[in-house]
């Protein structure tokens, strides 16, 4: 299902610009080519970040980070959404050189960073920071103005 970038509150641009959409969460400003997304907080944000995610690494042909990029989005958002409220951003950028890396972001309004924790077997929640610490290059947290970001790193594919 396409974005609709009214709908979904899209902004899209390549290395440094205007951080209006960000204000509300505090993100800062980072070189490299950026799209960015501010979702409402509803639960098709889980589906719509998926699916702008996935549609962005196909303009920077980076489809073979599509499936685990798109997995851990999805936890994040899901956290976004079951913790904080108001609106979640989702950020990517792809970084200058010589770091070769893929960033994403995702903001929310709770200044209260993540806890990872181990889930029981029988727990159906409580992996997703795990899945994202097993999975990417790096992760972590920063606070912002009224809120945080937890962020995550993946190698580009061949620039190790």
């Amino acid at each position: 299902m396409p974005i609709n970038p009214m709908k979904s509150g899209v902004i899209r641009r390549g290395g440094r610009g205007s951080t209006a959409a960000w204000e509300v969460i505090g993100v800062i400003d980072t070189d490299g080519e950026c799209a960015e997304w501010v979702f409402p907080e509803e639960p098709g944000a889980v589906r719509s970040a998926r699916a702008a995610v996935r549609g962005q690494l196909g303009v920077w042909d980076l489809d073979s980070l599509g499936d685990v990029t798109e997995l851990l989005v999805s936890e994040l958002v899901t956290n976004a959404l079951r913790h904080a409220s108001g609106p979640i951003g989702v950020r990517l950028l792809r970084s200058a050189e010589p770091a070769h890396t893929l960033r994403v972001e995702v903001s929310d309004r709770l200044p209260d960073p993540p806890l990872e924790r181990v889930a029981g077997p029988d727990e159906e929640s409580g992996r997703g920071l795990q899945l994202v610490a097993g999975s990417a290059r790096r992760w972590g947290t920063r606070p912002g103005d009224t809120g945080k970001t937890v962020w995550f790193e993946l190698s580009l594919p061949g620039l190790h």
